[in-house]
């Protein structure tokens, strides 16, 4: 991927937020795949032409197969500010998450214990508290529906390692492409129906409200749930 491909969503002086494909992996891992932040590194110092190391900061993730807002600190100050509202959670992170299976419920709230398998790169949901795990909360609501998938709008309120594609699994509607937790088939480009859609924070220099809203992936059932959503 090059840099001219990266899509900025919002950018100043502190903060710069990318819609990142799906695909790509946002900071290295064994793998030593290039990354997101490489590129977002590369294409300030080429737009603000600058010597040396670039400073980014990274505040959160999204998994491999994931798109969707990504924000990242060009300050140290940044940097310690938004680690601070993440980690209290005085962020709003909403998704769309396509599922196989219509909920039986149209909106709801779903809490589960979270046992994350380190090895297999995965997690359990429990209905209960149990040894190991970590307390998960989301609530969701459905958009639209097609003849064999469901568009659902979704609102984590903890960040637990692979938290939404687990617990709308748990549910009986795991997400389109997901075989990790229990869809039918794989997408062929090995991503999955999940989209981080809006991201909504105080500017943590400006102290302004922010919103930072990313348009679905360029393929055909993204493309037609995001027309009947117009």
């Amino acid at each position: 991927m090059s840099v001219k491909s990266i899509e900025i969503l919002y950018e100043d002086n502190h903060l710069i937020a990318v819609n990142k494909p799906c695909g790509l992996l946002v900071q290295g891992d064994k793998t030593g795949d290039e990354t997101l932040a490489d590129l977002v590194k590369a294409y300030i110092k080429k737009t603000k032409d600058k010597p040396g190391d670039v400073y980014l900061g990274i505040v959160h993730r999204l998994d491999r197969p994931v798109s969707g807002v990504v924000l990242f600190a060009k300050t140290s100050k940044a940097l310690v500010r938004l680690n601070k509202m993440f980690a209290d959670r005085e962020t709003k992170k909403v998704y769309w998450a396509v599922v196989v299976k219509r909920p039986e419920q149209e909106s709801g709230k779903l809490v589960h214990w979270l046992r994350k398998d380190q090895e297999k790169n995965r997690s359990k949901a429990f209905n209960n508290e149990a040894k190991y795990t970590k307390y998960a909360e989301l609530n969701y609501k459905m958009l639209r529906g097609s003849d064999r998938y469901t568009l659902l709008e979704v609102y984590p309120k903890t960040g637990r390692h692979h938290q939404i594609r687990v617990q709308l699994s748990k549910m009986g509607c795991p997400i389109k492409g997901d075989l990790k937790y229990g869809a039918p088939r794989n997408n062929e480009d090995a991503s999955i129906h999940l989209h981080a859609r809006r991201l909504e924070l105080e500017h943590p220099v400006k102290k302004e409200p922010l919103v930072i809203t990313a348009k679905v992936p360029n393929e055909n059932l993204w493309q037609e749930f995001a027309k009947m959503m117009q």
